[in-house]
């Protein structure tokens, strides 16, 4: 890839991008720099028709600790407020990816690792993965919007007043993760999704979860509008006839 990260790491491979959280001796805390190279790298896939899936990954045994209070422990009260600003703009970088976009969460998900993972399209996570959202309990607001919308308004009010830890089987449970594996196989299995989605026609797969979202948006109406406008962009975007042709067609074989 063309740019250079320090807190983060880019590549892909066969049409899947893996972003990498890369702080694993800081949990991979979110600071101002990693919040900056979030955005920077979805522009930058955003712009990239070759990717096809991203995998939002972390090194080290948590996924993302939270804000880097040790940096904010420095800051103003504007230079706080400036952060935040960057790290929302980071969460909205990554939901406005058109590509689908999967959180793989090895360990802890805590604070701005909750926003990260609730901004992907889906979770697949590890045994060992847990969220927590501690912003009540250290005096500050957030993790007020996305949360609802997954696991609804008493839950999140829940999980928010009292920040206890939610474990791998009851975020599963809550809808927080859609599929939850062993620590060993977790990877094995991210990456065997997303190439089975990375074969899927691109237009198709970005159209797709345009509809749903904006859907979601609005009347179920007005959401019939935007998947027949969806259904009509697809149908002069892509190759319909030659896929329709090849279903139910016998898999090719070679005679020995």
């Amino acid at each position: 890839m063309p740019h250079s990260y320090t807190m983060i790491e880019l590549s892909v491979h066969a049409h899947v991008a893996t972003l990498t959280l890369n702080r694993p001796d800081s949990r991979n805390a979110l600071n101002l720099l990693m919040c900056q190279e979030l955005t920077r790298a979805c522009q930058q896939l955003s712009q990239d028709s070759a990717v096809h899936v991203v995998l939002i990954e972390a090194k080290g045994s948590s996924f993302c600790a939270g804000a880097d209070l040790k940096e904010r422990q420095t800051m103003s009260t504007a230079d706080l407020v400036a952060r935040r600003i960057e790290g929302f703009t980071a969460y909205a970088a990554i939901e406005a990816l058109p590509m689908p976009v999967i959180a793989v969460v090895q360990g802890p998900a805590f604070g701005s690792g909750g926003e990260i993972i609730a901004a992907c399209d889906f979770v697949l996570a590890s045994t060992q993965a847990c969220v927590k959202y501690p912003e009540v309990g250290w005096g500050t607001v957030g993790a007020t919007q996305r949360l609802p919308r997954i696991v609804g308004r008493r839950m999140a009010k829940e999980l928010l007043f009292t920040g206890r830890v939610v474990d791998a089987q009851e975020a599963h449970a809550l809808g927080l993760f859609n599929h939850v594996y062993a620590p060993e196989d977790l990877h094995t299995q991210a990456r065997a999704m997303a190439s089975g989605i990375a074969q899927c026609n691109p237009l198709t797969t970005r159209l797709t979860k345009r509809s749903i979202d904006q859907g979601l948006d609005t009347t179920r109406e007005g959401a019939m509008g935007v998947e027949l406008l969806a259904i009509q962009e697809n149908l002069q975007g892509s190759d319909w006839k030659r896929a329709i042709a090849k279903f139910g067609q016998p898999a090719s074989s070679t005679t020995p």
